[in-house]
């Protein structure tokens, strides 16, 4: 039986296997309601005040208007609604990005489903659920050499080459062309006064740069 005590939430997810996975599992836990979801934001725009969500599960990767967009529209629409990142992304760009623009939390989509509605009802309260992995990322972030000779964008491809990430994967992954990744690439091995990636990566973890 629902109550007024439930917790309203939104799904806005494109991909509608997932989306009505997600609205099926956390419909069925008890003081959680699923009130609407959406395969898009700008299809969720028209009436989501109406739903009036205490919790908005928010995809990045979304036709139209993408999640990072979206998020101050929907801060601005419902500013009591919390937003609860889940996508597949870990981009440390992205995960700043959503976290600036007003997200309350962060979690990647292979996410144990028990932990998916324990960090729904903690956004509610007030916390800021993290998935292990981007949680570690941002205390990384927190702990690098600040007098760092690299760009934020360089220490950021620097570090996506450490997971051995290619050229092009490095280029898809932060939404940029092949060609600048290289000049990236040239700039960063110029700064370090390196040759090769190897090199590259051992300098830059003996200096804190990552």
């Amino acid at each position: 039986m629902r109550t007024a005590h439930n917790i309203r939430i939104v799904i806005i997810e494109d991909d509608e296997i997932i989306r009505d996975g997600y609205t099926l599992l956390i419909g069925r836990v008890e003081g959680y309601e699923v009130v609407n979801n959406y395969a898009n934001f700008d299809a969720a725009a028209k009436t989501i005040t109406d739903d009036s969500p205490d919790v908005i599960l928010l995809d990045i990767e979304l036709p139209g208007t993408n999640g990072i967009e979206a998020i101050p529209r929907l801060k601005k629409m419902l500013p009591h609604a919390h937003i609860l990142i889940l996508t597949v992304y870990e981009s440390e760009k992205l995960i700043f990005e959503a976290l600036a623009n007003g997200a309350s939390g962060y979690l990647t989509k292979n996410t144990a489903a028990a932990k998916i509605v324990e960090s729904i009802k903690e956004v509610k309260d007030g916390g800021g659920p993290m998935s292990v992995n981007i949680a570690r990322m941002v205390i990384k972030s927190f702990q690098r050499n600040p007098d760092s000779p690299l760009s934020k964008r360089e220490t950021q491809i620097l570090e996506l080459i450490v997971d051995g990430k290619s050229r092009s994967q490095i280029a898809k992954e932060l939404f940029i062309d092949l060609e600048t990744v290289r000049s990236h690439i040239k700039n960063i091995y110029l700064k370090l006064d390196v040759n090769s990636r190897a090199d590259a990566i051992k300098t830059a973890k003996e200096n804190k740069l990552i």
